[in-house]
């Protein structure tokens, strides 16, 4: 009885070891036709390849931006059956020397947020090496991170992205903070300019109460006035100037 029991039970492994192995990969002809088909689509994945193994894509080959790469994969992913994909494409698009690409790249985003109230509030540098370009600083909330990291993207001679950038927490209490250091700062007659030049103004990030200044100023007056008015807004826990003289 007892070799029959065990016979049973290993005939029931078997079949149920089959089953999973006729399941396994049963989608990855279709997931390959309809994987071939969207990159046919798409003029910029032209040089783009792809394989399938027991639903996971693995995408090879070239594009010229980094974006285009990030497209590709995001393509792939909303596919029916898909159950992962590994980009292993490479940005294959023109070289442009580091510090040449990091000017571009800080020029773009400090026009980035021009003309949005939270621009002062941001804080995100840009920093490349061999291509690659790693994102820092403080963002107010998502979207500002989310569109510098869009810009950097789509710029030619980006290979790769890192980004390091930290959403500050949602806070009424830092809020308040953000309005009346700029309040204090953007009125004083020293620095009223700062805040008529959206590209480059002084940059107030707020962290759990805590006050950081970024930027650039003309002087070192103007950079300890900056922190003058600054320390004087009540409710701060503590003000740091970093602000960087011209």
């Amino acid at each position: 009885m007892k070799k029959q029991g065990f016979a049973v039970t290993l005939a029931l492994l078997v079949l149920l070891s089959m089953t999973a192995m006729a399941s396994t990969g049963r989608y990855d002809q279709q997931i390959q036709q309809t994987v071939s088909a969207k990159i046919r689509d798409a003029k910029q994945l032209q040089s783009v390849n792809s394989s399938v193994d027991d639903g996971i894509v693995t995408l090879t080959g070239t594009v010229g931006l980094y974006q285009d790469k990030l497209d590709a994969a995001k393509k792939v992913k909303k596919l029916a059956n898909v159950t992962g994909v590994r980009n292993d494409i490479v940005v294959a698009g023109e070289n442009v020397p580091d510090s040449q690409l990091q000017q571009k790249l800080a020029k773009k985003l400090a026009y980035d947020r021009v003309g949005y109230f939270d621009n002062a509030f941001n804080y995100i540098t840009v920093d490349v090496k061999d291509g690659v370009a790693t994102l820092s600083g403080y963002s107010y909330y998502d979207v500002p991170k989310d569109w510098a990291l869009d810009t950097v993207a789509r710029m030619p001679g980006v290979k790769d992205v890192v980004n390091d950038v930290t959403v500050l927490p949602v806070s009424q209490f830092d809020d308040s903070i953000r309005v009346r250091t700029a309040r204090a700062i953007y009125h004083d007659s020293q620095l009223g300019r700062y805040g008529t030049d959206p590209v480059d103004p002084i940059r107030i990030v707020v962290d759990k109460g805590h006050v950081t200044l970024y930027g650039t100023v003309e002087s070192a007056m103007d950079k300890t006035i900056a922190g003058m008015r600054a320390n004087g807004v009540s409710g701060a826990f503590s003000v740091e100037n970093k602000l960087v003289v011209n």
